[in-house]
């Protein structure tokens, strides 16, 4: 039997366009808010008003007594149904001095920050609950209130926890080489104090979710249904069923539509448990919608990091020692992941930089302020921008061009595999080749002569520079599942749950090369753990590099029994099997067959002896370690004198991820970073008054960037392989963020230096500038 196909275009590489925006762009996506299930409640949480205060009482009864109202919940009468307080992601055992707390979905016997949730009210209406929520008259006995991390340190400030004796909830000292030895030999010390802005993740949609808790067939107890706007279901899920004490497979979790994440989505929210309480006690479907003010006041905020560095330095600016303190401000409760973003910080000292002797000393300590939580690279952007921060700081003392300083201080290629000494195992890199790159297309040496000439005619022209290498793909493993139905369509699972990362797409290139099927013939299918089994979800820049790599497995096993197949239909050897333009065929002759000929077969039982029928896999991958992606960002400004602004001219970045998937896709991920970077360079900044009261609780306090005044950002790669999963590919999610903030920054600086300007902490408004250049022309 001969049978033709049209040639497949190759699609591993190549830019595919998104096949999720056709939804997104029409308006006929499902988000949680979108969803409408018969008797559906409304709740509407009722928050602290003040940063630090003792809960006397809690009256619900004006509340109550509203017609539209069902329920009013608070703590006390939640404490049957939670079984475990909320967890933390991660492991306090690497830390030293650690005390710990216990936190609720409602606050008991104190409120710790603004928004602190304190009770719940169940409406029948949105703003019936929304409206009736006032009406709960809290007793509250306002307390002494810190929101300054090093003030929390000091021996007389207020506490958050009596009980600790001390707001410092974490601590960690790690140290390797002889950096007093070092330092004591070292001819020029540099030093200095920067702050990594508070700032928040802001994301499109805000949080939410719809549990609904009903038999799943009759005579049956109870399952519980939830929708979330969450990064992870099937962590959701299992820590419902741990902190609610139900059994697992009783618990089904959905992410429909997720409107971005960037971190902010991977926590366990505490709205969340107390929807899926209410959901359970009233028998009918509760639904929360996070309010953008709500997002703002509780929704976790992140970085908010003081460092204090210290770096032995040669005369050619070779640093032999490094020594940082880390003051990590946790806000008023551990939540989930935030313990571990001040160690993220330490893991990834010195960076792309060869330093010896090392010394970190970390100080995580708790503030009446919201939480801080994961956002688009978690420790990592802190860890970096220090790192650059002192860079120019010694280009500048010594007099040095930055891009040589880097250069002397890089990691060698010819030392990868590398491991860091405070134990990071770097699995390759080519850090001058990624700065040659970048300088080069810069045109860099022009660049600094066309700056001299202008610093000449005494306008501020800063050209700013950084390095960065970041890890990405955290385990411990992701599953996949692919299916060849049998009329030779394709349905793919995974464990991955995207919210705007086009990872549908780019998993639908793996498995259409791997099986020879177009990409319009193979549905993906994630975020609902009654389809996928298991798995971790995505974070972490975690999609590529482990998600593919499942499904890469996944793909290749299905293959070989497609061969099998293949082989025994066509009477010929597996090895003499072809996979050419869709058609499985046997080498130098024209006898072929279909997928879906041989789906039909597979499903028929007519399969090789020792094979079972049906054409499925269903493999895990776990990754023998991290991945590493690197790169060096160049950016230009020029300040105008009189006002402050800051003319942000050209942006070029140059990012190694190793193999791309699919380059339009990383290109949207790059540039997506570039601007959440130039956010916190230049606009972003979460501020408290004195007393804890958030003074930038809306879009028209706190300044998110548009595109307006955005430079088209000239994108270049390097290709550094690594051997860590089936693709060779690393990360990008976070690499635009970690490269581009430290780079903006290095420009504003490079631009005030002739001002005699040696420091300057984000963001650079206008005013912030302009009060720079002032001071300093006073001086």
């Amino acid at each position: 039997m001969t049978t033709t196909t049209a040639p497949l275009p190759k699609l591993l590489g190549q830019p595919v366009r998104r096949r999720e925006d056709a939804r997104l762009l029409t308006g006929t996506a499902t988000y949680v808010d979108d969803l409408q299930l018969p008797g559906m409640l409304y709740l509407h949480v009722v928050r602290s008003p003040y940063a630090h205060a003792r809960i006397l009482s809690i009256d619900p009864a004006a509340a109550l007594a509203q017609p539209d109202v069902v329920a009013v919940y608070t703590a006390a009468d939640f404490a049957d149904a939670v079984k475990a307080p909320l967890p933390l992601e991660i492991s306090l055992d690497p830390f030293d001095n650690v005390h710990v707390m216990e936190r609720g979905p409602l606050a008991t016997d104190r409120a710790r920050y603004v928004g602190d949730p304190v009770a719940i009210v169940v409406a029948g209406t949105r703003y019936g609950a929304r409206d009736a929520a006032d009406l709960v008259a809290v007793d509250y006995e306002p307390l002494p209130v810190v929101v300054d991390p090093e003030r929390a340190m000091d021996p007389d400030a207020p506490l958050l926890y009596d009980a600790w004796g001390t707001n410092v909830g974490l601590t960690q000292s790690l140290a390797c080489g002889d950096p007093d030895g070092a330092f004591a030999a070292a001819p020029r010390a540099v030093r200095f104090r920067i702050h990594n802005q508070r700032v928040l993740p802001a994301a499109m949609e805000c949080r939410g979710c719809l549990a609904d808790w009903r038999p799943a067939r009759p005579g049956d107890e109870g399952e519980l249904t939830i929708w979330s706007s969450t990064q992870i279901p099937h962590g959701l899920r299992t820590r419902l069923a741990v902190i609610l004490d139900l059994p697992e497979n009783k618990i089904r979790a959905i992410a429909p539509e997720v409107g971005g994440g960037f971190g902010n989505k991977v926590d366990i929210a505490p709205e969340e448990v107390a929807a899926s309480i209410v959901a359970m006690r009233l028998g009918r479907p509760v639904k929360w919608s996070e309010t953008r003010s709500e997002n703002f006041l509780a929704a976790a905020h992140a970085r908010d990091q003081i460092d204090v560095v210290e770096a032995a330095v040669e005369p050619n600016g070779k640093v032999t020692a490094l020594s940082v303190t880390a003051i990590c401000d946790l806000g008023g409760y551990y939540q989930y992941v935030n313990p571990v973003m001040g160690m993220l910080t330490g893991m990834m000292l010195p960076g792309t930089y060869d330093i010896p002797n090392c010394r970190y000393e970390l100080r995580s300590v708790m503030t009446n302020k919201t939480p801080v939580g994961a956002y688009r690279g978690a420790g990592r952007p802190e860890a970096t921008f220090l790192l650059e921060c002192l860079m120019d700081r010694v280009a500048h003392e010594l007099g040095l061009d930055p891009a040589e300083v880097r250069r002397v201080n890089f990691v060698p290629k010819d030392r990868f595999p590398h491991k860091t000494p405070f134990g990071a195992d770097y699995d390759s890199g080519d850090y001058e080749l990624a700065l040659n790159a970048a300088l080069d297309a810069a045109g860099y040496a022009r660049l600094r002569e066309e700056q001299a000439q202008a610093r000449a005619g005494g306008r501020l022209v800063g050209i700013g520079l950084a390095a960065y290498v970041e890890v990405c793909g955290p385990g411990p493993w992701e599953s996949a599942t692919a299916r060849v139905e049998p009329t030779g369509t394709v349905t793919i699972y995974t464990g991955l749950s995207p919210h705007g990362q086009g990872t549908a797409t780019s998993l639908a290139q793996i498995v259409g090369d791997t099986l020879g099927v177009p990409i319009d013939r193979i549905v993906v299918e994630h975020g609902d753990t009654a389809k996928t089994a298991t798995g971790v979800g995505t974070f972490g820049s975690r999609g590529a590099a482990v998600g593919g790599g499942a499904m890469a497995i996944t793909a290749g096993h299905l293959r070989e029994k497609v061969l099998r197949i293949a082989a025994h239909l066509l009477e010929a050897s597996a090895e003499d099997i072809e996979l050419q333009d869709g058609l499985w065929t046997v080498a130098g002759t024209d006898r072929a067959r279909t997928l879906r000929e041989i789906a039909q077969a597979a499903y028929g039982g007519n399969v090789p002896a020792g094979d079972e029928p049906g054409l499925e896999s269903t493999r895990f991958f776990k990754p023998t370690g991290s991945v590493y992606p690197f790169g060096v960002h160049i950016a230009v400004v020029e300040i105008d004198r009189e006002t402050g602004r800051v003319d942000w001219q050209r942006f070029l970045a140059v990012d190694d991820v190793g193999n791309v998937i699919n380059p339009l896709l990383l290109d949207g991920q790059r540039h997506g970073g570039i601007v959440q970077g130039y956010g916190q360079a230049f606009c972003e900044r979460v501020a408290y008054d004195d007393e804890g009261q958030l003074i930038t609780g809306t879009m028209g306090d706190y300044a998110m960037p548009t595109a307006h005044g955005l430079p088209p950002f000239e994108l270049h790669r390097t290709v550094t392989l690594t051997d860590r999963n089936p693709l060779g590919v690393k990360g990008v999610g976070e690499a635009g963020t970690i490269g581009s903030t430290p780079t903006l920054r290095s420009a504003v600086l490079d631009a005030l230096l002739p001002l005699g300007i040696r420091d300057f902490d984000m963001p650079a408004t206008s005013g912030r500038v302009w009060q720079a250049i002032q001071a300093a022309g006073k001086k």
